[in-house]
C-alpha cells in the first residue's frame, strides 16, 4: 500500500505545523502558502506525515492509503 497526501485547501491557514512534523513532505512560504513537495511519500515517511495530520489545528490534511 502506498500513501498519498490530500489538503484542503479551504481549511488550511498556512501555520506551519505540518512541515515542522514533516518537513520533507510539506513546505510553508513566509506567506503561509502550503506547497505539498511529496504528494506521494515514501512509507518511512509515515509516521512524520501522520504526525502532521494528527496536529494541523485546521484538519486540512489527510492520509490517503492507495494501492500501489
Amino acid at each position: 500500500m502506498g500513501l498519498r497526501v490530500e489538503i484542503d485547501r479551504d481549511l488550511c491557514q498556512g501555520h506551519g505545523v505540518c512541515e515542522g512534523e514533516a518537513p520533507d513532505v510539506f513546505e510553508v512560504s513566509k506567506k503561509g502558502e502550503l506547497t505539498v513537495l511529496q504528494a506521494d511519500p515514501d512509507a518511512s515517511l509515515r509516521d512524520h506525515v501522520a504526525a502532521a495530520v494528527r496536529y494541523c489545528p485546521t484538519h486540512a490534511i489527510s492520509l490517503i492509503e492507495v494501492e500501489d
